[in-house]
């Protein structure tokens, strides 16, 4: 199998017997390495020895006076927030006990990097035996937020981070910034749309976000004579989507559900939603409420799914073999940043986590 994702530490883990991943000081090195606690030519004495010292024994206690010996009061707190997320991780076991228990405190305490980079690994995990590129880039979204472009229905996911570098760089890293503020041309972005003949190339430049992801469900096809034909899209990017989704959910609450793009919500007896993100998640509240929503809050969805439980019984007892449904959508910029945990935390399930 393809060993993807490499920087996201899934070879330094351990699963335990759930198929959980349990933290290792291999693991943990590789915070260590990361330009927020890494050494600079500015590091004073006191941080070259707390470093060398974390590097050589991640699960060290370190003393409040190791730390206050720190000289920059920016690397006190990183070393500080490292430590403090260090041992929560410990505690809790796991990576996913970790995130769990994150989200149902209600008081995230960590930097959202953090957040993304524990989900990252655990997806990793979950799609360990992917065969699928498509998939694997889908999965992108829910650690890494993307800039959406819509352009004659076609609805395209990029990476945002690798879109705002391009647009400000051209691509060309430092050098491109100093041309872009001579206005000398910088090149064209060119960056392919993932499917069909370049799907496999995805593998070898899984790191680099490159790739386009293609959202789009339906496409409509004009027949002549003022007719038109839907035609649904079996791997569209919404599916590959939804195919991630059911598999985070299995993989944490050990529930089977089936998950489907959906263009609307056409149900009398809609009893439960989730959105998928913060934008999403108020439209679809607004709708069921009855409340008004204008036209160019409704233009920033992107999809609807439909979310069914194979044993209804799984269900709290007031909705069960209700269908929930999904939302999910782009802001006012255009960013749409899944938050996955939503998904974990607010269906409605029989018994507690």
């Amino acid at each position: 199998m393809v060993n993807f994702w490499p920087s996201c530490g899934f070879a330094q883990l351990e699963r335990n017997a759930r198929g959980w991943l349990v933290p290792t000081e291999a693991y943990l090195r590789l915070f260590l390495a990361r330009p927020e606690l890494a050494l600079v030519p500015e590091s004073c004495t006191g941080e070259h020895a707390l470093h060398a010292a974390l590097l050589a024994s991640p699960l060290r206690p370190v003393p409040s006076e190791a730390l206050a010996a720190l000289q920059d009061e920016d690397a006190r707190e990183n070393y500080a927030m490292f430590l403090g997320f260090r041992d929560a991780l410990l505690t809790a076991g796991t990576l996913e006990r970790y995130y769990l228990d994150l989200f149902l405190r209600g008081t995230v305490n960590v930097p959202p990097l953090f957040v993304d980079l524990i989900a990252q690994a655990i997806l990793r995990n979950v799609l360990d035996e992917a065969h699928d590129p498509v998939e694997a880039r889908a999965a992108e979204m829910l650690f890494r937020s993307q800039r959406i472009t819509i352009q004659d229905g076609q609805i395209l996911a990029g990476d945002r981070t690798v879109l705002d570098m391009y647009n400000e760089t051209g691509g060309l890293g430092e050098m491109g910034r100093l041309l872009k503020e001579s206005k000398a041309p910088l090149r064209a972005i060119n960056l392919d749309v993932l499917g069909g003949d370049n799907a496999m190339r995805y593998w070898q430049s899984d790191e680099d976000h490159t790739f386009l992801l293609d959202l789009t469900h339906e496409l409509t096809q004009d027949l002549g004579h003022g007719l038109t034909f839907k035609v649904t899209r079996a791997r569209s990017g919404l599916t590959a989507l939804a195919r991630v989704l059911e598999q985070w959910v299995h993989h944490f609450l050990g529930v089977t559900v089936t998950i489907q793009p959906e263009q609307k919500i056409d149900d009398a007896a809609w009893r439960w939603h989730v959105g998928l993100d913060t934008e999403s998640t108020a439209i679809l509240n607004d709708l069921y409420q009855d409340q008004p929503v204008a036209p160019e809050r409704l233009r920033r969805m992107i999809s609807l799914f439909r979310l069914d439980f194979a044993n209804p019984g799984e269900m709290r007892a007031d909705v069960a073999g209700k269908t929930v449904y999904l939302g999910l959508a782009m802001n006012a910029d255009s960013i749409t940043r899944i938050k996955p945990q939503n998904l974990l935390i607010n269906l409605p399930l029989a018994t507690a986590m």
